[in-house]
């Protein structure tokens, strides 16, 4: 597959056009996505224009940016000025947003091409986007199961060959989760690193953008594009960015590597169980190809994790119930006539959303309610500083952390389908959302099946080129993965 990173240096050179690289994706989408269903529409027209203007820029003698002629497919929650974002949702269904979010923006900028806005599950709530209004994404590795969630979309198309490099959004895993199902490189930046101007919110408090990308490279050079501050944007953190990369040739000699005990499987020392044997094995394989490159791995302990699931979906659904109390029939999206405006906003609703946005509505009203907020809401934010607590002492003693990234691979459409086995998906990656840290997931071989396993990274605030040094360590070691099978014709 080829990098974004060539693509871009190949454009830039004149050694290769915008339009060919644009026209050779565009084909592969039209031939394979009638079977992965990845994307929610596609922007054939808009990138070839956008692939002609830097073409134009090239040929004047100007440099249009590090992703030049590099398609990028955008996570439908993602708004896209004049191109429909509908948060894979039933309420946004044909909404056209009058403006880019932040991170549009800036790819743009930097010489990238949107080749189309990717599946999720409605709102980005779930794990496996089986909960889309317009259909379940199919995993490339294989069609008969999910590629995780939210951001399934943007790792299949990743996985798929359709684009190299996608953006997602991390509210408790969902750039991560599906990287690691798909075989794909995800990162969640640290809170505030990446500005969430433009990005539907879910949990505002939890949400972060980031890359999906075919290799750590290729997931750095996203990350560097669309880092820094954002006025637009209160929670942005005014801090320096980093050559991230840089990072990726540095060494990991001395590097003190912590396997987190309570995410590495088993049920004694507070170990939380559930994970599948193959995927505590490949953790373990990771840890030793960190030790044979001179790292210093040893076991560290974060306890709150074990409280992880728990707080997060008192947090989330109570962020949640406030965040989509904006659509009421009123302003944007759908509108279901009533007798009353009363009656036209619970029309509306009812019809707008799905099954698992509702309940996630329903949590949260009831944890934010008089009676039950210091019971439930309260106690959940109690865990969230216990959490962070727990990170900041692992990190006296360690400079990164190790664990699973989900603690199964891919599963069948419709095994998952009871809550809290579904929620169960997000235990490895929802307490570095608690903490605001940055981690990230790392394809290293196999698990049943032989399908892909990602490794999980995890840093301290604001430390993502330390946590890509390690990862790019990782991705050396790791086994190769075999080609996802697409259906008839394959093509990959």
């Amino acid at each position: 597959m080829t990098t974004a990173a060539a693509i871009a240096n190949d454009v830039r050179s004149g050694t290769q056009r915008a339009v060919d690289v644009v026209e050779g994706y565009l084909s592969q989408i039209e031939a394979h996505d009638s079977n992965v269903a990845a994307f929610n529409a596609v922007t054939a027209d808009e990138a070839r224009a956008a692939a002609a203007a830097v073409d134009a820029m090239v040929a004047d003698g100007r440099d249009p940016g590090p992703l030049a002629g590099v398609p990028v497919a955008y996570k439908d929650n993602l708004c896209t000025r004049g191109i429909a974002t509908t948060c894979s949702s039933r309420m946004l269904e044909g909404w056209l947003p009058p403006y880019d979010a932040t991170v549009v923006t800036a790819m743009a900028s930097a010489g990238a091409v949107m080749v189309g806005k990717t599946n999720l599950d409605e709102f980005a709530m779930g794990s496996s986007t089986e909960n889309s209004a317009f259909g379940p994404t199919r995993n490339p590795y294989d069609l008969a199961r999910v590629p995780g969630g939210s951001s399934g979309g943007s790792a299949a198309a990743v996985a798929a060959g359709f684009a190299p490099l996608a953006l997602g959004s991390d509210t408790g895993g969902s750039i991560r989760q599906p990287a690691a199902l798909c075989g794909a490189v995800g990162i969640k930046p640290t809170y505030g690193r990446v500005s969430r101007y433009g990005l539907v919110a879910f949990a505002s408090s939890f949400d972060q953008i980031g890359p999906i990308a075919g290799d750590v490279a290729d997931a750095a050079l996203a990350l560097g594009v669309i880092s820094g501050h954002d006025p637009a944007d209160s929670t942005s953190v005014p801090a320096e960015v980093p050559d991230f990369g840089a990072a990726l040739r540095e060494g990991v000699e001395g590097l003190r590597v912590g396997v987190i005990g309570e995410l590495a499987g088993g049920s004694s020392n507070g170990s939380l169980g559930g994970m599948d044997p193959e995927v505590i094995e490949r953790l373990h394989e990771a840890a030793d190809a960190l030790a044979d490159a001179g790292a210093r791995v040893g076991r560290a302990s974060v306890p709150a994790v074990t409280y992880g699931l728990t707080a997060y979906y008192l947090i989330a659904p109570a962020e949640a119930s406030s965040n989509l109390a904006r659509y009421d029939g009123t302003r944007y999206g759908l509108r279901v006539a009533g007798a009353d405006a009363e009656e036209m906003n619970r029309l509306t609703r009812r019809a707008g959303f799905g099954s698992e946005v509702k309940a996630r509505i329903m949590l949260g009203t009831f944890a934010l309610s008089a009676g039950y907020y210091d019971a439930y809401y309260g106690k959940a934010q109690r865990v969230r500083m216990l959490t962070r607590r727990d990170f900041d002492a692992a990190y006296t003693d360690f400079d990164v952390l190790l664990s699973p990234t989900s603690p199964c691979v891919a599963f069948p459409f419709g095994e998952r389908s009871d809550p809290m086995t579904m929620y169960r998906c997000d235990t490895c990656t929802i307490p570095s959302n608690l903490s605001g840290d940055p981690a990230m997931s790392v394809p290293f071989g196999t698990g049943a099946a032989d399908l892909p396993v990602g490794v999980q990274v995890l840093a301290p605030a604001m430390c993502e080129a330390r946590m890509l040094t390690v990862a790019a360590a990782l991705e050396r070691a790791a086994p190769p993965l075999r080609p996802p099978r697409l259906g008839a014709g394959e093509g990959s």
